[in-house]
């Protein structure tokens, strides 16, 4: 379904409209999106178990949010974001938690080396000055891959392109990142 006619979609109508028929629309939303529910999630908590809690959560409060919702991007995207906002909140909520046990059990941490901070920090310098140097289009596209998550499909309905387009433009992004990074 292409972004344009999503955009301020109350969820509820888009679950409808995607399952005409269907008598359990979560069931078809949850069965497209779980797994990258759980992965988004995942790579913030890194702990399987607490990732698949999370993830129910997320689907529970997307089917009884679903009248106030307002999709303006795709169902996908808009559940990434609330994994992503889950995710965070429960790091945010056991942050206290974690920090008592560490002091409690007197692990060291460790940290990079002063040197290895200043390489870490310059390295982000170049990658970020490449990003700014890309083509306005070929950043756009490379962005919101990037730091965004969006497929090559959801950027291309994003943006009105072709995925054909998206693909060669992140590749051409890519390379160029490559060359500017490894000149140094």
């Amino acid at each position: 379904m292409p972004s344009a006619k999503l955009e301020g979609t109350k969820l509820s109508d888009i679950l409808v409209q995607s399952n005409p028929g269907n008598k359990d629309p979560l069931r078809a939303v949850f069965d497209q999106n779980y797994s990258m529910v759980c992965s988004t999630i995942y790579r913030l908590v890194k702990n399987a178990a607490t990732s698949e809690d999370l993830a129910q959560n997320v689907f529970m409060k997307m089917w009884t949010k679903r009248e106030k919702i307002v999709i303006n991007s795709s169902v996908g995207a808009y559940l990434r974001r609330m994994a992503y906002n889950e995710a965070i909140s429960h790091l945010r909520k056991n942050k206290s938690r974690w920090e008592e046990s560490v002091e409690d059990h007197q692990i060291e941490i460790p940290t990079a080396s002063a040197d290895e901070q200043i390489m870490g920090d310059e390295l982000q310098a170049q990658i970020n000055k490449a990003i700014d140097s890309l083509p306005p289009r070929c950043k756009a596209i490379f962005l919101l891959s990037r730091h965004e998550e969006l497929s090559y499909k959801e950027i291309a309905q994003k943006l009105e392109l072709s995925i054909k387009t998206v693909e060669n433009q992140m590749g051409k992004a890519l390379k160029m990142l490559r060359g500017a990074v490894g000149r140094t």
